[in-house]
């Protein structure tokens, strides 16, 4: 296995056209803190992390980064970065305490200002509708998968396009409906924690379904608006050349990928898949993949490693299963680095289904940052990663895939769901016990980068 530790590749900002959007991402559950301030109510996430053995240090989200106080900070390394964007989430149990109460103008209030602070600074802002923070008072009701979810977050919507709405242009409904519902009710490893596959892909459904009865309604709240949705997707390998390995790679693509990008793009879920969930397929009703199949201004994606896929038909339904595929480099997280996945993937998006635009809205990695005696971060395993997928992305592009703008996951580290604080992806170190913000060598290069120099 050879780890690279310096890359050859030179890359300029000159290579991208001049209107490319150059951004960080960050969730508002991993940044904020301040979980009781402002009218917010409980999360999910403030009740799965409530729960021992959930969170692998023990930790939540109570005061992350402290980002609720320290915004205009943030903002500034924003700046100082040269971003042009700045993608944000916002907390829906900042919104709204309960089923049919009024707007909390509190919690309007507050990224209202975030919003102000963004455009102050160059910084145009991107707004991610629902990062997984469900409210808890929804999940005791059935949570996603009670449709009755899907009004509510329609309101939640409406509520805040036309609160951000004259400033804000560029929507994002969800971020990776996929870790919703499989992370959250399959595998039980995120919030709500249930375990149950029939749930999953009904909270699959009532995401989708959200998603597509919302964006009529940001259209009509916010004029010239642009939106979108963010899909966690995988460039996919099979074990072997045997037919066995390829056939289990393509029911896993079913679930894993097509399952989202096939009813976005009109076609329904995948027959395949469906045939195989038998009795767990989810409850649809008749208006429902038209609702879904709401033409888009861009799709998102979220990419971060490939998943190699073996046979095996004792794992039901798909009769498959994604192994580690060994001499591999990879991150701190276990996750193989693999730039050319990403040109592979956006190019099979492009030729399979023709999205128009495309953002890369998420793409970073982890790995055991040290802290020097000077207080510096030499990440250079990130710096390189970073650059590796930069690289990955103009090849696309150079490809013909209409690529216009990517997101570095992340500004800053932060709680990283049920890892808690063991893994940092932040461009900028948080020391989580003083709150003092340094920004690393990765982000010194991507400031360089975007500052021409």
């Amino acid at each position: 296995m050879t780890i690279q530790t310096d890359t050859p590749f030179n890359l300029k900002r000159r290579d991208f056209a001049n209107d490319f959007v150059w951004g960080c991402s960050t969730s508002a559950y991993q940044i904020e803190g301040a979980i009781a301030e402002g009218g917010r109510v409980e999360s999910i996430w403030d009740k799965f992390a409530a729960q021992p053995g959930n969170i692998r240090d023990g930790s939540s989200g109570a005061q992350a980064c402290d980002h609720y106080r320290r915004w205009p900070e943030d903002l500034d390394i924003g700046k100082e970065l040269g971003l042009n964007a700045y993608r944000f989430s916002i907390s829906w149990p900042r919104i709204f305490s309960g089923v049919g109460t009024s707007q909390n103008e509190a919690g309007l209030d507050f990224y209202s200002r975030m919003v102000d602070g963004m455009l102050e600074r160059g910084l145009d802002p991107w707004v991610t509708l629902y990062h997984w923070d469900l409210p808890q008072y929804l999940q005791e009701q059935g949570g996603w998968a009670n449709r009755a979810t899907v009004d509510a977050f329609v309101a939640f919507t409406d509520a805040v396009s036309r609160r951000l709405g004259d400033r804000v242009k560029n929507w994002i409904t969800h971020n990776e409906p996929w870790c919703t519902a499989m992370h959250g009710n399959l595998d039980g490893v995120h919030a709500p924690g249930l375990k149950d596959f029939g749930t999953a892909l009904q909270v699959c459904h009532h995401v989708l379904l959200s998603h597509g009865l919302s964006v009529p309604v940001i259209r009509a709240n916010v004029p010239d608006a642009k939106v979108g949705i963010a899909l966690s997707l995988h460039h996919l390998r099979p074990a072997t050349e045997s037919q066995d390995d390829i056939d289990a790679m393509f029911r896993h693509d079913g679930l894993r990928n097509r399952w989202f990008l096939d009813p976005l793009y009109g076609r329904g879920y995948p027959a395949d898949v469906l045939q195989l969930c038998g009795d767990a397929a989810p409850v649809i009703h008749p208006a429902d993949m038209d609702a879904i199949a709401v033409p888009l201004d861009f799709l998102g994606v979220n990419y971060y490693f490939p998943e190699v896929v073996k046979n095996d038909p004792d794992n039901l339904p798909l009769r498959s299963r994604v192994i580690a595929f060994p001499d591999c480099e990879r991150t701190a997280f276990g996750w193989e680095v693999s730039p050319e996945g990403m040109t592979a993937l956006l190019q099979r998006i492009q030729r399979d289904y023709h999205p128009g635009i495309i953002y890369i809205t998420e793409n970073g990695s982890t790995y055991d940052d040290v802290v020097n005696e000077d207080g510096a971060i030499d990440d250079v395993q990130r710096k390189n990663y970073l650059i590796r997928h930069l690289h990955a992305m103009r090849d696309a592009i150079g490809h013909g895939v209409n690529v216009k703008g990517y997101f570095a996951w992340s500004l800053l580290d932060n709680f990283e769901w049920a890892e808690g604080y063991l893994r940092r992806f932040g461009l900028t170190y948080v020391n989580f016990q003083t709150q003092k913000r340094t920004v690393k060598l990765s982000g010194r290069w991507y400031r360089d980068f975007l500052n021409h120099r």
